[in-house]
């Protein structure tokens, strides 16, 4: 990959590797698009069977492969892409439509920008890790952290990202909420997608580009991540947490009439248009803001879908801060966002 990522927005410059974003060609054709789409494999020499992994590469429009050769992946050598049979490049195609999000492989529209917004409050731990792996995800980016009202440190870690390229830095001198945080940061959230961050390692960016890919896809406005579908390693922590966390997503489900699995989950990405119109109704100073925003982007009737995650939950020793009044408080929120902003 030879695009640098545009001034404002975080994401190395990398060659083509397992995992990386494919990068997109445009023709001379003003407003014409030819999309990058897999075409390489490691063959076994003597049947020509694809066996263990994918790269990625541009096809010309008419699907034949370039003339040339590219490194496999896997073993080092020299791939002729003219020798690649027309059948393995149509079994790749439905493999990554298939496959390509889980793996971090997306087709990206040309100047996409993601905005992770990360509210924090006392992630002295954390917060330093949770923006590397941020940063590492190979999508053009740019992060807002919003630093609220933090005592034990965290503040001075978040003055380091200050003024950096890609990086919006916004502080509250009290402890307002997440519901808060997030309405600051979406003041000054520029993406085609906004995606909200939690700091404390529980969720893993490593599922950005399966979060957004529906949205980019045309197929959703917003998605979640749910804790609850299949995905892979899951911490099993409180059990009456679980209870609550079902009771809340049915109660929730019941009046939005929708059948989501994880009302509460912290991965929620949206189409930059559609949280910035929601973005001045929004009230909620707390965890209230799940239940808030699910209820409007229901009553306005955009398309929500949802991805499985993995989930490393941490106890409250571990810093864990959500309480019975935020259950609480969920269950009114219902209620009081079920028809009105």
């Amino acid at each position: 990959m030879s695009a640098i990522p545009e001034s404002g927005r975080t994401g190395p410059s990398m060659p083509p590797s397992l995992g990386q974003v494919a990068p997109e060609r445009t023709s001379d054709q003003e407003g014409e698009r030819t999309p990058s789409v897999v075409v390489g494999s490691c063959y076994n020499d003597s049947s020509g069977v694809v066996l263990d992994a994918v790269i990625s590469h541009n096809l010309s429009a008419s699907g034949e492969a370039e003339t040339g050769s590219f490194p496999c992946p896997l073993c080092g050598q020299l791939v002729d892409q003219r020798a690649l049979p027309q059948e393995a490049i149509s079994r790749l195609r439905v493999f990554m439509r298939r496959f390509g999000p889980s793996i971090g492989w997306i087709d990206l529209p040309p100047n996409f920008l993601l905005s992770v917004v990360i509210p924090v409050f006392n992630e002295r731990a954390t917060l330093e890790e949770l923006v590397r792996r941020v940063e590492a995800v190979p999508i053009p980016k740019e992060i807002i952290i919003v630093d609220d009202g933090s005592t034990d440190g965290t503040r001075q870690i978040v003055e380091q990202w200050r003024g950096l390229p890609g990086f919006h830095v916004l502080l509250h001198d009290n402890n307002r909420g997440k519901g808060a945080a997030i309405r600051s940061a979406l003041n000054v959230a520029k993406g085609d997608v906004v995606l909200i961050q939690d700091a404390d390692l529980e969720y893993d960016p490593v599922h950005y580009p399966e979060l957004i890919h529906p949205i980019i896809s045309g197929v959703a406005d917003v998605v979640y991540g749910s804790r609850f579908l299949p995905a892979g390693p899951h911490r099993v922590l409180y059990f009456w947490h679980a209870v609550a966390n079902w009771i809340i997503t049915t109660l929730s489900n019941m009046f939005t009439d929708l059948n989501l699995t994880d009302v509460e989950t912290c991965y929620k990405a949206f189409r930059g248009d559609v949280i910035r119109a929601i973005a001045p109704t929004l009230r909620e100073e707390r965890f209230g803001f799940e239940i808030e925003v699910t209820a409007k982007v229901a009553r306005r009737r955009y398309r929500i879908y949802e991805v499985g995650i993995t989930y490393f939950g941490r106890t409250y020793a571990e810093g864990k801060k959500i309480r019975l009044r935020d259950a609480l408080r969920a269950v009114w929120c219902i209620l009081r966002y079920w028809r009105w902003d």
